[in-house]
């Protein structure tokens, strides 16, 4: 049965099917699919970003992720969203093409960008992350509750390191092989000077695209870490700095692993490294 977006009023289906309305979404019908690891190399490889960015947002290349993505989407809501369409398909990345920036996370929430469609969006994570960018005058608002409520980006780019929601927050080590040469992609085409790595699975995942991309990597690894810093130098000697955050998760920010002012400091440290004011 269609729902009613909270922002439009439009009825959807859950989860969305691609190109019938939904606040940003990329992607149409005639979007290509990719249905496995292969087919998305192949997507990948020359696309534009927007392409890209819908290509990402239909794949199903993971069946364990696309089934629970689904069933979230359409048996397994929590109560309180009970009567709202679920997006329940990948999450493209949300931010300007051009950004200094670039967020890298883990995964869509099950309840959150998995339901609202947009990234670190809906859940108490995003409330956290969202609330630091606006502090840091990043963001156009301080909070992000559902795709088509007039939150935009400034300088910065976000997008994960799995674009579906995994069960209990744990992708496979192959599924986030599957799902890398997207974000591969996108980094070549956006060039950031930073990448924030939300988690050590967001860290070893810029240091896996930078050896495959045949950047230069520090050696021996560099360690994750809430503030560690690494320099990475592109194949065209351009240089990219990695910084490291603890993930705004409420297991790190209940226990005071993450502060405000932990969070704050790294996106300040970031901004100047990417050149904003």
């Amino acid at each position: 049965m269609a729902e009613a977006h909270p922002v439009t009023g439009q009825l959807f289906d859950s989860p969305v099917p691609p190109g019938t309305g939904w606040p940003g979404d990329p992607a149409q019908p005639t979007t290509a699919v990719a249905h496995d690891a292969r087919q998305v190399r192949e997507l990948a490889l020359e696309a534009t970003l927007a392409e890209l960015d819908a290509r990402v947002s239909v794949c199903r290349a993971c069946p364990r992720l696309v089934a629970w993505r689904e069933e979230v989407a359409t048996t397994g809501r929590r109560a309180s969203f009970a009567r709202q369409p679920y997006w329940g398909r990948p999450v493209a990345s949300l931010g300007p093409a051009d950004a200094p920036i670039y967020v890298v996370g883990l995964a869509p929430a099950a309840n959150g960008a998995n339901r609202t469609g947009r990234m670190f969006t809906g859940d108490r994570s995003g409330d956290w992350l969202w609330a630091a960018l606006y502090r840091a005058g990043l963001a156009m608002q301080p909070t992000s509750l559902h795709a088509g409520d007039g939150q935009g980006l400034r300088g910065v780019r976000m997008g994960a390191a799995v674009r579906c929601a995994p069960p209990a927050n744990k992708p496979t080590t192959a599924e986030q092989a599957a799902c890398l040469p997207w974000i591969a992609r996108e980094l070549d085409l956006v060039r950031p000077r930073v990448l924030l790595a939300l988690g050590g699975i967001a860290w070893r995942t810029v240091l896996r695209l930078a050896r495959d991309a045949g950047w230069q990597v520090p050696r021996p690894a560099p360690h994750f870490g809430h503030g560690a810093q690494a320099l990475l130098t592109r194949l065209d000697g351009g240089q990219v700095t990695l910084l490291g955050s603890y993930h705004p998760s409420q297991q790190n920010t209940f226990t005071g692993r993450l502060t405000e002012e932990m969070l704050d400091q790294v996106l300040a440290r970031a901004k100047a490294l990417g050149g904003l004011p």
